[in-house]
């Protein structure tokens, strides 16, 4: 797994490793000589303009630009404030500089090949103002690359968020762990490329910390992916079940159930209003087709407890008859699956929805996008960044929140989350969001923890939009899932 520590946990990770024995001008160095390695790629003789800040981070700037020069590049070196009010660590890293130190204000990062960012890193909390504000602005407007230490200046490293002016860096170097704004937009865009170091810090020290908060990779959810058995069975793998819309709306749900199937659920059946019977009939093979009469005809299907998952909310319309619906699912004992107008039909009572899931043993899945999230939580989506918005909905709803974007969160009512970066900028198509509830419904139908299942769901789901590439139309992403699962398995 690959753990996401904010910059307080980054911090004790830090004080854990010196208090065990490892001094943190040992860190320091260690760190600086990964961003040297990272300039270092250019030729020598390159012109590097190094800004550094007046706490560790200008530390890391100035042991680098050491190296950089015994190295044989040329290096200049510019400090907000003055050598003489540098403190520990960084007060020995500036000893070590043999160049002269100029004033922040008089770096000509014009004239440079390469630029390091060595201002503030993840540690920083308020808008940047005065010289160090201009500073970025400068080096924004600069020619040359950027490879930024730690973090980009001006980013908030637990929320991603651009505090006035930030860095718009072509590479970042962070160390041990990545933090939540490299994932999360809009601090992902300023970060370019990123690495991350090692620098002498052990794994040991997460145990303290207990980190809650992970980059969506295979190694959070694999290990409780459904793999077939070769004994095993259709009526092992589930059955999910999608409920359609009326007939002018019907395709949302054969892709939810299409996507359901295709990621494994051993059996999908769509739940159809009579008027959209014959459309669904049309369309449908694999899939099988019930009749369904309101609220009272989905609890009769749902009073069979081997149809163990379903979806609702992808092309119902709003509504009390949709509401009503959402609320025999949740009466049921099937697990469910939240997404669109199965979501906004709460909107003027959210309490309502989160009484009945907190009644229900069953997991609820809820996966909006922004505006849907407002619509079900308006102080939230008003007060925090991503992460804390889709944790606090989660702990106030009792669901798992999944809130959609180019850096898709996942919370868990317990507090874990996970922060997705791998969806290509063409998986913003019409339909796309409904694959994804048939996609988590079907993993859910397996029997897949819920929180694993909307991470994995989230990260296949933007895996097979990368193996389709540009021009797709989320029809095309259910037939994608057997190249996936051959990218993951083989």
């Amino acid at each position: 797994m690959s753990e996401l520590l904010t910059p307080t946990e980054m911090a004790a990770a830090d004080a854990a490793t010196i208090a065990a024995g490892t001094p943190g001008f040992k860190l320091m160095m260690a760190a600086a000589r990964a961003v040297a390695d990272v300039a270092a790629r250019r030729p020598l003789g390159t012109r590097i303009a190094v800004a550094c800040g007046p706490g560790n981070n200008g530390g890391d700037g100035f042991v680098a630009a050491q190296i950089l020069v015994e190295r044989g590049y040329r290096v200049s070196l510019g400090l907000i404030g003055s050598v003489a009010a540098l403190k520990g660590d960084a007060a020995l890293a500036a000893a070590r500089w043999k160049g002269e130190v100029a004033s922040l204000a008089a770096l000509e990062f014009e004239k440079a090949d390469l630029i390091i960012d060595a201002l503030f890193g993840a540690g920083l909390d308020r808008p940047l103002a005065g010289d160090a504000a201009e500073a970025v602005r400068r080096m924004n407007a600069a020619a040359a690359p950027i490879i930024a230490v730690d973090l980009p200046s001006g980013i908030n490293g637990a929320t991603g968020a651009v505090m006035g002016e930030a860095v718009e860096a072509d590479e970042t170097v962070t160390f041990f762990r990545p933090k939540p704004g490299h994932m999360l937009l809009p601090g992902r865009l300023r970060c370019g490329r990123l690495s991350v170091a090692d620098i002498g810090i052990s794994a040991d020290v997460l145990a303290a910390i207990a980190p809650r908060a992970f980059q969506n990779r295979k190694g959070l959810w694999l290990p409780h992916f459904p793999v077939p058995r070769i004994d095993g069975h259709k009526y092992d793998k589930g059955h999910l079940v999608v409920v359609s819309g009326p007939a002018w709306h019907t395709g949302a749900a054969r892709m939810a159930a299409r996507s359901g199937l295709r990621i494994g659920a051993g059996l999908a059946t769509l739940a159809s209003p009579l008027d959209a019977l014959p459309e669904n009939a049309a369309h449908l093979t694999a899939i099988m087709l019930r009749p369904m009469e309101g609220a009272a005809g989905l609890a009769s299907i749902l009073a069979d407890e081997r149809l163990n998952v379903v979806v609702l909310g992808p092309g119902l319309g709003g509504g009390d008859e949709t509401r009503a619906l959402v609320e025999a699912a949740l009466a049921s004992a099937a697990a469910v699956v939240l997404d669109a107008d199965g979501i906004s039909a709460f909107r003027d009572a959210p309490e309502r929805l989160f009484a009945a899931i907190a009644r229900r043993a069953a997991p609820v899945t809820l996966t909006p996008h922004d505006g849907e999230f407002a619509r079900l939580f308006p102080d939230l989506a008003q007060e925090l960044g991503k992460l804390d918005r889709a944790r606090a909905a989660a702990g106030r709803s009792g669901a798992v929140v999944l809130l959609k974007g180019p850096d898709t969160v996942v919370a868990a009512p317990d507090g874990r989350a996970s922060i997705a970066d791998n969806a290509p900028p063409f998986l913003a198509t019409a339909g796309s969001g409904d694959v994804l509830a048939g996609m988590i419904g079907g993993l859910l139908a397996q029997r897949m923890p819920a929180f694993e299942a909307a991470s994995a769901a989230t990260y296949l789901h933007g895996d097979a939009a990368v193996v389709l590439g540009r021009g797709l139309i989320a029809e095309d992403l259910p037939e994608a899932l057997p190249r996936v699962f051959q990218r993951l398995f083989d």
